[in-house]
């Protein structure tokens, strides 16, 4: 590796000689030092610092740096740490942190706290503001109104471009950020938007309905967010504007909430997979992780009782040709594997809703045809192991056989098992992996033990 592409691959991450750095000045009481370092630092290095290092440094530097926070800042940080970071600002810097942000961000980071921290927050918020964020909290956790934003951009439908510029002209109290001035009919609907780039380059008399968006996709203000980001990426959108029951204009989600959202479902589906709890994090402390590690750990010592059953069941055949006991974890563990790569392809393909029940069955053969092959050409490589290893032509053609079938099944299990998990409303990331690598041991054990009882026996 050259050292251009390691300058490359750490060209984004926080320098470690200046995290050490702000420790150790934070360590000495240096305020000036600290502020030194600290300052220069994007919102999203600072963030990714308070994130890095300990509990006890973390509380040193806010208590020297405390002021500098920021809501951008807040916005930032790991929901595992963000209480802890609140908790310890004073109150007057909490609220002016509060005060920068849209109201979809402050919903964002007073969601998870405490009753009592978000009665402080919302204290400190101007009366619009608390009512905005107040009125999103009642709406379903993970739902369009939890993440929308209530700052937007609208107009009637009956304004020309020169209308729309002398509105934006004239308005001091527009988002810090926008696309589109969304078209509204008279009892407040939205009913398309224009993005500004068409306005500038549109002559003052146009009207605003004669150069809409195609891309107009209204979201209710109760749809999951999960398929709001799935729209915004299947769509290519950059603005949605969201609507209540009666269909009137209530607020907007912008691209940057809803990668965020896609972004968290794809964490949430890694961490599943393994048996983790979604809400892990390097923050997390020694028991809090036991706690969310050991059922998944406990289930997984279930499944591995149940292969040692079956294999249980051939003791004898196992005490009669040791070499046995020395293959047999190569064809469970083959199909492990396998199993693991159908899983992970039709789990990710779940959540995009790229598998769907008019194509579910040509994935199925496709994993099915794939496994065989595989299985066919690694037989053929362990049947020569077998062979020339133990001598035993038989052997090895036992363990080949074996290899195919548990390949098979394994592009099976990783397919069929999730599909069903899913119909079922049960979330095929969370449960999919305990199930596949049960039926692909038991059935690689079982398959080739049992083949071997019968032939070599």
């Amino acid at each position: 590796m050259t050292d251009e592409s390691l300058i490359d691959e750490d060209r984004y991450e926080l320098d470690r000689a200046t995290v050490r750095a702000i420790v150790a000045a934070a360590g000495a009481g240096s305020v000036t030092r600290l502020t030194e370092l600290m300052e220069p630092l994007h919102a999203a290095d600072i963030a990714d610092l308070l994130e890095q290092v300990d509990s006890e440094q973390r509380l040193d530097i806010l208590r020297l740096f405390g002021g500098g926070i920021d809501g951008e800042i807040l916005s930032e940080l790991d929901e595992s740490i963000r209480e802890e970071v609140i908790g310890a600002l004073h109150p007057e810097v909490l609220g002016e942190a509060m005060r920068e942000l849209e109201s979809d961000d402050v919903v964002d980071i007073i969601e998870d706290l405490a009753s009592h921290q978000q009665d402080m927050i919302l204290e400190t918020l101007e009366d619009g503001d608390r009512v905005a964020v107040e009125q999103a909290l009642a709406y379903p956790e993970h739902s369009a109104g939890r993440l929308m934003q209530r700052e937007l951009v609208a107009g009637p439908e009956h304004w020309t471009v020169g209308e729309a510029i002398d509105y934006l002209r004239s308005h001091d109290d527009l988002p810090e950020e926008f696309y589109h001035l969304i078209l509204i009919d008279p009892r407040f609907r939205p009913t398309g938007y224009v993005t500004l780039g068409k306005i500038l380059g549109h002559p003052r008399e146009q009207n605003l309905t004669e150069i809409v968006e195609d891309s107009f996709h209204p979201i209710e203000a109760l749809q999951e967010e999960s398929e709001v980001a799935y729209a915004f990426n299947q769509y290519h959108l950059i603005t949605a504007p969201v609507v209540d029951e009666e269909g009137r204009l209530v607020g907007v989600i912008t691209i940057d909430d809803a990668m965020a959202v896609l972004d968290d479902e794809h964490e949430e589906d890694i961490l599943r997979l393994a048996g983790v709890d979604e809400e892990s994090s390097l923050a997390d402390r020694v028991i809090a992780t036991i706690k969310r590690r050991f059922p998944w750990l406990a289930v997984n010592l279930v499944t591995a009782v149940l292969a040692s059953l079956v294999i249980a069941q051939f003791e004898v055949a196992i005490a009669q040709i040791v070499a046995l006991a020395v293959l047999m974890p190569i064809v469970a563990s083959m199909g492990g594997n396998a199993g693991t790569q159908s899983l992970t392809v039709a789990v990710r393909a779940i959540a995009t809703k790229d598998l769907t029940g008019a194509n579910v069955w040509r994935v199925i053969r496709r994993e099915v045809l794939v496994g065989l092959v595989n299985g066919v050409l690694f037989a053929v490589v362990m049947g020569i192991v077998g062979i020339i290893w133990f001598g035993s032509p038989a052997l090895g053609a036992v363990i080949a056989v074996a290899m195919v079938i548990n390949m098979v099944v394994a592009g099976l299990a990783g397919t069929v098992i999730p599909v069903l998990l899913e119909r079922a409303n049960i979330d095929p990331a969370l449960a999919s992996g305990a199930f596949v690598t049960t039926v692909t041991d038991v059935v690689g054990f079982f398959a080739f033990l049992g083949l071997a009882a019968v032939v070599l026996l």
